[in-house]
């Protein structure tokens, strides 16, 4: 057996080969799965990439069933901390199971935490996709540096805050994201104050957590252009980074347009 620390320097004991994998984090399901199909023994409703994917299905990334978990019985357990509970992670080990968790609040993070998991973790081989999302996230920004809010949710209205992924990355794109010094990660906001050109260019509406669409989201807003966008692309990390920046930057030039 290995012993490694995980993204938060927990203790996690591995086996030399690890051959069963179960993820709890729809992202990370992707990048296991582009790396080693058949490792991956389990993953929650959630993971819907690859669409593809025929595993045993584990209930939400809220509510994983510990039970049928066990039952696969993997060699180590994908979570994050953001996306998974405290209290499954531990249920899951007090069954005897091993969970790494892994903890990414900016693009660097997130690649240099799938690099530990994959290949120092799992002993796997480094996909060719890490270093060119790295190369294409290093490259300079292109977007003007338009005051921009991401909302996540609506009724109540919810906007990413400050020390998220999705906020190191818009940021990267060349927007300016407001709402980063925010007290909360994800705050309550109220929908007229994100409709003001005084504080905002463009609000961006993805398509989840809330499933904002062309009828359910832009009609809330009179003043400030919305853009529409992959929620996958601002969110996931993972295969879908290396292709990301240019969907994100079409779809903020159309709304705010720029051509």
């Amino acid at each position: 057996m290995r012993e490694l620390l995980d993204d938060l320097g927990r203790p996690v004991s591995l086996p030399g080969a690890v051959g069963r994998v179960v993820s709890l984090v729809p992202s990370i399901t992707e990048s296991l799965v582009s790396v080693r199909r058949d490792g991956v023994v389990g993953a929650t409703d959630w993971c819907t990439y690859p669409a593809d994917l025929d595993v045993a299905r584990v209930r939400g990334t809220k509510n994983p069933d510990v039970a049928r978990i066990a039952e696969l019985a993997p060699d180590l357990v994908v979570a994050n901390q953001e996306e998974n509970r405290e209290l499954d992670v531990h249920r899951l080990t007090d069954a005897g199971v091993a969970v790494w968790v892994t903890r990414t609040e900016s693009v660097p993070e997130a690649l240099a935490s799938l690099r530990r998991l994959l290949v120092d973790a799992l002993a796997w081989d480094e996909p060719a996709w890490l270093d060119e999302a790295g190369r294409v996230w290093a490259e300079p920004p292109s977007l003007l540096p338009l005051r921009a809010a991401v909302a996540v949710w609506r009724d109540p209205w919810m906007a990413v805050g400050r020390g998220t992924f999705t906020g190191d990355l818009v940021e990267r794109l060349g927007l300016v994201h407001v709402l980063r010094e925010h007290a909360g990660r994800y705050p309550h906001v109220d929908a007229a104050a994100l409709d003001d050109p005084a504080s905002y260019d463009v609000v961006l509406l993805p398509d989840e957590p809330y499933a904002f669409s062309a009828d359910d989201g832009p009609e809330a807003f009179a003043r400030v252009p919305t853009a529409l966008v992959d929620g996958r692309s601002l969110t996931w990390y993972g295969p879908s980074l290396v292709d990301a920046r240019t969907r994100l930057e079409r779809a903020v030039r159309a709304a705010a347009g720029l051509g």
